[in-house]
């Protein structure tokens, strides 16, 4: 191996610039290659230095910007600036580069007081996870500066293939499995799948070790994913303990399992329980989770699941229950550009987590090839349906579609294909999920791909080359709605707003299986103890480690004050202090719920609406379930007219504030209740955006709190200021806040949603 040094000079005034140019100046076409035309401005810049243009330039960009960087002095830069086609001089920043990025975007530092080092990084505090399995000899597993195993855990660790008992330690305290189901609903398993899988607590296919990592994982430095996104990964409480509990298998996750993994879990003795399944909604006397989850919440557990991830469809939110903390996913300002040029001169924007090394032959113009119209599944990519005639080669272009976007790789692969560009069709619009291809591959969103189309059917040989960039933090706007996140408003129970909240659920990256290639398919040979992942299922155990967090702060707080201090602190500005965007548009309460969360605020809400188990029978009445359905849920024997009669004009005492007035009169009167965990003589008084259309009147506008855990009730009045007309205004948002008249950090806020008529 031969190492090359550039020694620059040694004069301590040359500081590094990067240096961006208009694509499109006329001076380019003077020159045959974009590396002269570069160093056009250097010799210009550079002139009265006698230097060679060479010996200053750093590197020359192609496909990231147009431009170059360069080491210049001071009195240079004003020669270089004044230039016509210079867009613009930045000096070179130092990044530190995260990989699981998230915890640094949602504010969490270990370098200042707050809810890292409040909560001892969520010491004590025990989440117990439904997933499917964890591999025990992850790094983020390691117990290393771990507190001991609370006294409370009830737990084992369960032997099984390729698992011994000896694997759990202080971080990963406890492992069980479930089967019955599975054998149950599945008796002829074919015999070869393409995943193996352990008939125990390991994990086969990945997703369990990376949602426990992310939840709670330790702190791993050197992490990436071949390369990419390097530094240090760590979960969001990587103090608190993880429990895990495989309930899902090839087949899938079977409803038995689940509630025989949920009783587990409570009698175990787990604070949270984390889970990153569901389906579409179901009414909650039908669903396991929600049953399971009412008896969870009884015994004091927070329950978090994931929204799902069948948006942008209206009314896909799954995980309805109220007592459920129902987490839809956003995005984050870190990407990996894996840039598009055409044959045509035109850029396309891109995505990718192909390997950022050794992409010499990566980077070469290829022909493209999109094979549409042939009936066999080709512009899909399916297994069998690209002729290696027509494909060797050659940069294939792939439409989005129901199988996997990494499989589609390797059918390329396979095929001879030398290239793959990922093309989302209308139904993912500009979704940016990426993937560590099997071969050099890029994802563009639906506009980018339109274009490609345009180009391919304009001329007899198209080219391509794709230009891999790396990664870059802090150059797009976020968070944003992730558009698969799974919508409101609730099928089953439109007065409560679901999903509740959104976090941090595309391109997360986390641990993996050391038996698993980045991509898990079984072609894959490549080993990583990191990779990326977007859903919901990320999203939620976000939010459980940072439920972990406040419960170690307070630890005699109720689930539903838990999740009170979550959504009322909740963020509905990105980082430019712009409205969270839902594709082109501004997010809709249906989507974000109270907002995107944020954990330093939620450590100290001041208020919080506190919920006890009985309130949720009361509910349950209100919205019409029967007595038989609602022992269902809960193993209580009601009677819903006694009860109404008892509490008369009830109302759920949730964060949110929902009105339907497509079978109500038009005005509605809601009663809500706030306890006091801040300061301990402290005012409140409201502030209201009215969602429009609407009136909404507050009494009373000041509550005084005497002291911590006193609660004071007040009431809203609705009023319809518009007429049921469903081209005139189906429904509307707006906001409710409590902001402390002393303290204005204290600002608990309720979401406020109205609705006329179907959207």
């Amino acid at each position: 191996m031969v190492f090359s040094f550039l020694i620059f000079s040694a004069a301590t005034d040359l500081q590094t610039y990067i240096v961006q140019l208009h694509p499109h100046a006329p001076s380019k076409l003077l020159y045959t290659k974009t590396l002269h035309w570069h160093l056009s401005f250097i010799e210009r810049t550079i002139a009265l230095s006698e230097e060679d243009p060479n010996s200053r330039l750093l590197y020359s960009y192609d496909f990231a910007m147009e431009g170059f960087a360069a080491r210049l002095m001071e009195d240079e830069l004003k020669v270089l600036r004044s230039m016509p086609e210079v867009v613009a001089v930045r000096p070179d920043r130092r990044l530190q580069v995260h990989t699981t990025y998230s915890y640094k975007f949602l504010g969490l530092n270990a370098g200042k007081e707050g809810a890292w080092m409040r909560s001892g990084f969520g010491r004590g505090v025990i989440i117990g996870v439904l997933d499917t399995g964890v591999w025990p000899e992850s790094p983020s597993f390691s117990d290393r500066g771990m507190p001991p195993v609370p006294g409370k855990w009830r737990g084992v660790c369960q032997e099984g293939e390729k698992f011994n008992a000896s694997l759990c330690n202080r971080k990963l305290i406890g492992a069980r499995f479930y089967t019955k189901g599975h054998r149950a609903s599945s008796p002829s398993l074919p015999a070869v799948t393409p995943i193996m899988e352990y008939v125990s607590p390991r994990d086969a296919h990945g997703h369990g070790t990376h949602t426990s990592s992310t939840a709670a994982g330790a702190s791993v430095p050197m992490a990436s994913v071949l390369g990419n996104g390097f530094g240090v990964a760590q979960g969001m409480a990587p103090g608190a303990h993880v429990a895990m509990y495989k309930v899902c298998w090839f087949t899938g996750c079977y409803s038995s399992d689940i509630v025989a993994a949920m009783d587990d879990a409570i009698r175990d003795g787990v604070d949270i329980l984390s889970l990153s399944l569901g389906g579409f909604p179901i009414p909650l006397y039908d669903d396991s989770i929600a049953i399971g989850s009412f008896r969870a919440t009884e015994k004091g557990v927070m329950v978090i699941c994931a929204a799902g991830n069948n948006g942008p469809i209206p009314s896909s939110v799954a995980n309805e229950a109220p007592w459920i903390t129902t987490v839809g996913a956003s995005t984050l300002d870190r990407r990996f550009p894996a840039i598009v040029r055409l044959g045509n001169g035109k850029r396309l924007y891109g995505e990718s987590m192909y390997p950022a090394h050794g992409l010499h032959n990566s980077s070469r113009t290829l022909e493209l090839v999109y094979l549409s119209g042939m009936n066999k599944g080709s512009e899909l990519c399916y297994r069998g349906s690209l002729p290696r005639a027509e494909v060797r080669g050659k940069m294939v272009v792939c439409d989005r579609g129901v199988n996997g976007r990494a499989e589609k790789g390797e059918v390329v692969r396979e095929a001879g294909g030398a290239a793959m560009i990922l093309a989302n069709t209308e139904i993912n619009l500009e979704e940016d999920s990426v993937d560590a291809h099997v071969l050099p591959a890029t994802s563009i969103g639906y506009s980018e791909a339109l274009t490609l189309k345009s180009y391919i059917n304009s001329t007899k040989r198209p080219t391509a080359t794709i230009e891999f960039v790396g990664t870059q933090i802090g150059k797009s706007r976020a968070p944003a709605v992730a558009l698969f996140s799974s919508r409101g408003p609730s099928l089953t129970d439109p007065s409560i707003l679901k999903p509740d909240i959104i976090a941090p659920g595309v391109n997360i990256i986390a641990a993996w299986p050391q038996n698993l290639g980045p991509t898990g398919l079984p072609e894959d040979s490549r080993r990583v103890n990191f990779t990326v992942l977007s859903g919901t299922s990320m999203a939620c155990p976000h939010i459980s480690g940072i439920a972990a967090l406040i419960l170690a702060i307070h630890p005699t707080w109720s689930s539903a004050a838990i999740k009170s201090a979550i959504m009322t602190t909740a963020d509905i500005f990105d980082h430019y202090g712009k409205p969270i965007m839902d594709v082109n548009k501004p997010a809709e309460l249906f989507a974000i719920g109270s907002g995107h969360v944020n954990p330093e605020r939620a450590i100290n809400p001041g208020l919080v609406y506190n919920i006890m188990p009985d309130e949720y029978v009361i509910h349950l009445c209100t919205i019409g379930y029967t007595s038989s359905e609602i022992f269902a849920i809960t193993h209580r024997n009601v009677s819903c007219q006694e009860i109404l009669a008892r509490n008369k004009g009830f109302s759920l005492n949730y964060p949110s504030i929902t009105v339907d007035f497509r079978h109500q009169k038009m005005n509605k009167l809601t009663r809500r209740r706030l306890t006091n965990v801040g300061l301990p003589n402290s005012t409140y008084f409201v502030e209201v955006k009215a969602p429009e259309g609407v009136e909404v009147r507050v009494k009373p506008q000041l509550l005084t709190f005497g002291h911590v855990y006193q609660s004071l009730n007040y009431k809203v009045w609705i009023i319809s200021r518009r007429r049921y007309a469903k081209q005139i205004l189906t429904h509307s948002q707006g906001y409710l806040t409590w902001v402390n008249v002393h303290n204005k950090q204290y600002r608990v806020r309720s979401p406020v949603s109205v609705t006329w008529a179907d959207k």
